[in-house]
């Protein structure tokens, strides 16, 4: 990757440009024409100036991924601006208050899949909080050779389209083996039941993405070169449409110093899951000659990211092979096996997947909020799902989320090694507004895999009506994740302090994952005037709908 220089001022070209990663010439969208585009290096307190000039045939933009700006420099078309124009060119200029490890990216269509980010490094004015000699970006993210319009296609005309690791009759056969033949036929009737598979891990896998470290695959062999003894800062950036990875450095402790661009307490870990957008910096001490690689794994198994630390040019270390895939189980979507009697709910049918996470506002979107929403009308017909082929039945799957920021997720547990959680994250100075909330707002995270629909509240972004907040206010969020699946959620304009029981030294993120069944909280002092998006960072979900418009004003009541 290239360096532009820290002058305050740049200039950005986007347009086509072939790359060749998978052995055939493909179309990507760039930035200066490369993927990923230039490093942009800012300075705390500086005042930038970046114009963007757009080569291509179809409208662009640049969000500034984490950044603390103004709502019109924020850089989303239909909220913060509307785009840039073929062939014209967009000024931003906004002061820089932070530092750290940030990214950038389109937020116009899917034009970030095709190439169009690159990572964001702010000095600090003041002496960081820990040491070290050298610094690497470290830059993750997924391509595809196929237009990701068509991606996008596939995925609504067949949801599982690119998962390549569903369970076969070999599986079963090892599985009554193993547990017996009623509990394996048990097993595979619930997820029959819901319609869903265990292997649902992942929407797009390493069967069609090739997973990059700044822009090289696997065979490339990215690398970054140490001194023995030296202390290595390497910023990991997420950059990925829709991949986490789980990153490790076999034969190297990994001390993580800050997360989303904020300094956080020292961790030492041995590995850690990076969700889509999330940045962590962590620093290294090799103490031999020797290589070592730098291993990311995709969380569903399916494919890799490599690049390799050495001490010189040319070296390889060895590469772990794949784990085995990992299988959700009910434990891991917060489901309850019960038979109800005695209520409506016993004409109710089986729940299925398109029921439990219906994106159509009269639907099902998961029991937890069925529930809720049936409690406000006092009317238990609410809960009710039209009958389905599968018949009316008293057997039902009913999801309890849950707080899980304490798991490290699906795959990683049991592995021997020490992997950062959540509630590892404490931030190095205590919050900077202590006001208890004045109110919470409850969200719940929606979809419908069989349609591949996925919303907020159980409407997608084009039914839902803004969240109206009172500019100063300090509000309480909690996220519900009624789907099986991971999101990232990320809210423009504002750090969000997750609450992770670090009590006063919350850490500010600005992408906090929901993992599956997860009820979690995270606080907001609505201090940026103006329109914010809030969405989910797997971008074919964005696009489906995991979407809302925050609107922060002085002069407007307050609602949610």
């Amino acid at each position: 990757m290239t360096s532009l220089a820290s002058a305050g001022e740049y200039d950005l070209v986007i347009e086509k440009k072939a790359i060749n990663l998978t052995g055939r010439d493909r179309a990507a969208t760039t930035i200066n024409g490369s993927v990923p585009g230039p490093v942009l290096r800012f300075r705390e307190g500086e005042d930038v100036t970046i114009r963007v000039t757009n080569r291509l045939d179809e409208p662009t933009s640049i969000h500034w991924h984490g950044i603390i700006l103004p709502a019109n420099m924020d850089g989303v078309p239909g909220i913060s601006f509307g785009g840039i124009a073929p062939g014209a060119t967009f000024t931003y200029r906004f002061p820089v208050k932070q530092s750290g490890t940030y990214w950038y990216h389109s937020h116009s269509e899917l034009q970030e899949q095709a190439g169009m980010y690159a990572p964001i490094i702010i000095e600090p004015t003041q002496h960081e909080p820990y040491r070290y000699d050298r610094e690497h970006v470290v830059m993750l993210s997924d391509w595809t050779d196929e237009d990701p319009h068509t991606v996008f296609a596939k995925l609504k005309k067949q949801n599982g389209y690119y998962n390549f690791q569903k369970r076969t009759a070999l599986d079963f056969f090892r599985d009554v083996a193993e547990k017996g033949w009623g509990a394996t036929i048990s097993d595979r009737l619930e997820w029959g039941r819901m319609r869903m598979d265990p292997t649902d891990i992942a929407d797009v896998t390493g069967y069609t993405y090739t997973f990059l470290v700044n822009g090289k695959p696997p065979k490339a062999n990215w690398t970054a070169l140490f001194k023995k003894g030296e202390r290595v800062r390497l910023r990991f950036i997420n950059g990925s449409a829709m991949t986490y990875f789980d990153v490790r450095i076999p034969g190297l402790e990994m001390t993580v110093v800050q997360a989303d661009g904020q300094d956080v307490q020292p961790v030492a870990v041995d590995e850690f899951r990076i969700a889509v957008a999330e940045t962590y910096d962590v620093i290294v001490e090799p103490k031999e000659d020797r290589a070592y690689t730098i291993f990311a794994e995709t969380m569903d198994r399916s494919g890799y990211a490599r690049g390799t630390l050495a001490p010189r040019q040319g070296m390889s270390a060895d590469i772990p092979p794949l784990r085995p895939r990992p299988l959700l189980t009910m434990a891991d979507m917060g489901m309850s096996h019960s038979t109800m009697s005695g209520s409506p709910a016993e004409s109710m049918p089986a729940m299925d997947h398109g029921a439990m996470m219906d994106g159509q506002g009269g639907g099902m979107q998961g029991m937890a909020y069925a529930a809720a929403a049936a409690d406000k009308a006092n009317d238990m017909t609410a809960m009710m799902h039209g009958p389905n082929e599968h018949g009316p039945s008293t057997d039902m799957i009913a999801m309890m989320p849950t707080n899980r920021l304490n798991e490290p997720g699906n795959g990683l547990e049991d592995t021997g090694r020490r992997v950062l959680v959540y509630t590892d994250l404490r931030n190095v100075r205590p919050g900077y507004d202590l006001r208890p909330p004045s109110r919470e707002i409850e969200l719940h995270l929606t979809g419908n895999m069989k349609r591949f629909i996925w919303s907020v509240d159980g409407k997608k972004s084009s039914e839902a009506e803004p969240i109206r907040l009172r500019y100063g206010e300090r509000v309480r969020f909690t996220l519900v994740n009624d789907t099986m699946m991971n999101h990232p959620l990320h809210l423009h304009g504002v750090f969000s302090e997750l609450d992770n029981g670090a009590g006063a030294y919350k850490p500010r993120k600005h992408v906090i994952n929901v993992k599956p069944a997860e009820r979690l909280s995270f606080e907001v002092t609505t201090d940026a005037l103006g329109e914010w998006a809030f969405h989910c960072h797997l971008l074919y979900h964005m696009e489906a709908g995991m979407f809302r418009k925050f609107v922060v004003a002085k002069d407007i009541a307050a609602s949610s």
